[in-house]
C-alpha cells in the first residue's frame, strides 16, 4: 500500500452481497484485463461480467461465497469467490481471486486466502485447489503459500492444497 498511503489494516474482508455486483463486476474486468492483457487476452466487458455475477448471486448456491477486500472508503480492490469442488483429489475450489495491481504483495491476498480457508473448514471441507493459467506471476504466490503445482503441463496453472488448516492462521473459523 506505499503507492496507495494505505496499511493492511484500512481493509475490510467481509462477505459480499448482491448490492455488491455492479463494484464486483467492474473490479472483475479490471483485474482480469490488467492480469493478461500482456498475453494479448482481452476478457468480457462489464454487462457481461455483471450478467454472470447475478446469476451467480441468484441461484443461491450454500456451497458458493465470495469475499470482498474493501477499503475504508468502501472502494473494492480485490475478490475472491470459492465453492465445493467436483475434483475427486480436493473438497474446494479457490474460482477466482483477484486484488487490483496497486495492492498486490502487500499481504491482501493472504488474508483474502485466509478467509475462504476458514469458510471451507468451517463447511467441513480441508482440502482445495486452483486453475489459474499459467502465464499468471500469481503462481508464485500460490507456491509461497504452499500450493503444489497438480499437473506435469506447463501450459497449465493448477495448484491444490491437501491441507488449508494452514492458510486459515489464527483468525476463528467462519
Amino acid at each position: 500500500m506505499h503507492r496507495t498511503g494505505d496499511s493492511v489494516e484500512q481493509f475490510t474482508i467481509r462477505e459480499a452481497s448482491a448490492d455488491d455486483i455492479p463494484a464486483l463486476a467492474r473490479l472483475h474486468v479490471d483485474t482480469w484485463n490488467a492480469t493478461y492483457a500482456s498475453f494479448g487476452m482481452v476478457g468480457p466487458g462489464i454487462e457481461l461480467r455483471e450478467r454472470q455475477w447475478r446469476e451467480a448471486f441468484a441461484r443461491q448456491r450454500p456451497d458458493w461465497f465470495c469475499y470482498v477486500v474493501e477499503r475504508s472508503d468502501r472502494e473494492l480492490v480485490g475478490f475472491a469467490q470459492a465453492n465445493r469442488s467436483d475434483n475427486p483429489e480436493y473438497a474446494g475450489e479457490l474460482n477466482k481471486i483477484y486484488l487490483l495491481r496497486d495492492y498486490q504483495r502487500r499481504g491482501l491476498g493472504r488474508r483474502l486466502v485466509a478467509h475462504v480457508a476458514r469458510r471451507f473448514i468451517s463447511q467441513g471441507i480441508n482440502s482445495m485447489w486452483l486453475y489459474g493459467d499459467a502465464r499468471n506471476p500469481s503462481f508464485r504466490a500460490w507456491l509461497a503459500l504452499g500450493a503444489l503445482k497438480t499437473d506435469d503441463d506447463p501450459g497449465n496453472g493448477n495448484y491444490g492444497w491437501h491441507d488449508i488448516r494452514p492458510l486459515a492462521g489464527p483468525g476463528p473459523v467462519e
